[in-house]
């Protein structure tokens, strides 16, 4: 069946960076997008940033661009994001999303952005 294992969130201080990891199973991972997005506490899920099957083409939320890197190592089965210069409105909890036959989303990782 498939699979979405996110790793990778924790708490850093204003400015610092994180690297989040998707490790993906049960499906034939370098056929399809993958996206990340985010949940913050009160708040809708809102797409964070998406990747195509190959890697070559991404997309990101006008509230990351320039902060946040997605990425993807089709040999591992696994995505990235790497968020840089992290704010304190970056806290949320951040899930992987697959869309294939069905709509697959990881259990999520928290990152809290705090002094």
């Amino acid at each position: 069946q498939v699979q979405l294992v996110e790793s990778g969130g924790g708490l850093v201080q204003p400015g610092g960076s994180l690297r989040l990891s998707c490790a993906a199973s049960g499906f034939t991972f370098s056929s399809y997008a993958m996206s990340w997005y985010r949940q913050a506490p009160g708040k809708k899920r809102e797409l964070v940033a998406r990747v195509s099957s190959g890697g070559g083409i991404t997309n990101y939320a006008d509230s990351v661009k320039g902060r946040f890197t997605i990425s993807r190592d089709n040999a591992k089965n696994t995505m990235y994001l790497q968020m840089n210069s992290l704010k304190p409105e970056d806290t949320a909890v951040y899930y992987c999303n697959a869309v294939t036959q069905f709509n697959y989303w990881g259990q999520g990782t928290q990152v809290t952005v705090s002094s």
